[in-house]
């Protein structure tokens, strides 16, 4: 990612690359995009996909778990091989003394925690998405984007 990145409108998006994208398509097309124009494209299609995943029963916020090893550690003895590393993270993240606690404890304590900041991330980028809190796209959402057909306002308002 190129260093001033962080310094532009859209920290997480590399521009050069999108610029790059622009060209592709018009080379592959014939047809002139902004870099607007693909960032609403891809916004549409990314929404559209999270509709059609809600209309084959999944799509919501249960469907974006990660799975239970992504969170870390998963047994004991995984904890205790980092003992230090992971104490650190309950005394420094959470304000939890391990000192004197059960590695099922202290192994509890951290998956609830990590687990939690999962969920607030999650709540993050639903809103950043203009989705509510079960990761569904509003009604508003599928309207701006224009995407509003009969049958997707029907779908979606089951899940407002």
């Amino acid at each position: 990612m190129p260093e001033d990145n962080k310094k532009t409108r859209e920290p997480a998006k590399v521009m050069a690359h999108v610029q790059n994208y622009a060209k592709y398509f018009y080379a592959v097309t014939g047809r002139k995009v902004t870099t607007d124009d693909l960032i609403s494209m891809s916004e549409k299609v990314y929404n559209f996909q999270r509709i059609f995943n809600l209309r084959m029963g999944f799509g919501t916020r249960e469907h974006d778990n990660i799975p239970y090893r992504a969170v870390g550690p998963v047994t004991e003895e995984e904890y205790e091989s980092h003992a230090k590393h992971y104490d650190n993270q309950l005394r420094e993240k959470i304000g939890f003394d391990p000192k004197g606690k059960s590695t099922k404890e202290k192994l509890e304590v951290l998956r609830k925690y990590r687990e939690g900041e999962y969920e607030k991330l999650k709540d993050a980028v639903y809103k950043r998405r203009g989705w509510n809190r079960n990761g569904v796209p509003t009604l508003e959402k599928v309207r701006k984007l224009g995407i509003d057909t009969p049958d997707v306002v029907k779908l979606i308002e089951k899940f407002q």
